[in-house]
């Protein structure tokens, strides 16, 4: 299963158009909904997709997506003025087809704790705050980029404490602290 869900999107080059636009109705009107990219980004390996679902970003596009009045697909990103972001038009923010260039700095998407400080991330986030700030105040994304980065520590620091745990209990002769017929996972998989 892990193996299916990583070779399926990453067997071929994330920047060919079918991977956005389907191969068999090349329409930007699909690519410009959000769940176009739920396609990969989605599971337990990439909760890009759950994590927008909840927010407050993905509710208002939930309940509001069939409404042409809140989110005309037809007009391009860099015309649209929807009610609520999508993936795209943060993402792929007036247009360009360069998705990383707008992505979040975390450690899930390949930013260490460690570089926080660099002046390469400063900028990054200094571009994050800027597309949060065309519907809020800078104040605001910034304000809410803080939040993210204390609750990045605080989960570093669980994650620490979790394989410490593993490690000592490993230590004390329990090499095998969860049976398979205790196995939490239905494939008895820990």
């Amino acid at each position: 299963g892990d193996t299916a869900g990583c070779t399926f999107c990453h067997t071929s080059p994330e920047e060919r158009c079918s991977t956005c636009h389907q191969r068999h109705q090349f329409n930007p009107v699909v690519a410009r909904k959000s769940e176009q990219c739920k396609a990969c980004h989605w599971g337990k390996d990439h909760r890009d997709w759950e994590a927008y679902d909840i927010s407050i970003h993905g509710t208002v596009y939930q309940v509001n997506k069939w409404d042409p009045t809140q989110f005309d697909m037809s007009k391009k990103l860099a015309d649209a003025d929807y009610v609520g972001p999508t993936c795209q038009y943060c993402h792929l923010r007036g247009g360009h087809h360069n998705v990383q260039r707008l992505s979040t700095v975390y450690t899930s998407m390949g930013m260490s704790n460690a570089d926080r400080g660099a002046p390469l991330w400063e900028e990054k986030r200094d571009t994050w705050v800027s597309v949060c700030d065309d519907c809020h105040s800078p104040r605001f994304a910034r304000e809410n980029l803080q939040a993210m980065d204390e609750a990045c520590k605080d989960a570093g620091l669980k994650y620490t404490e979790t394989f410490k745990v593993a490690e000592n209990l490993m230590l004390d002769g329990m090499g095998e602290p969860m049976p398979k017929d205790l196995a939490p996972d239905w494939s008895g998989q820990h």
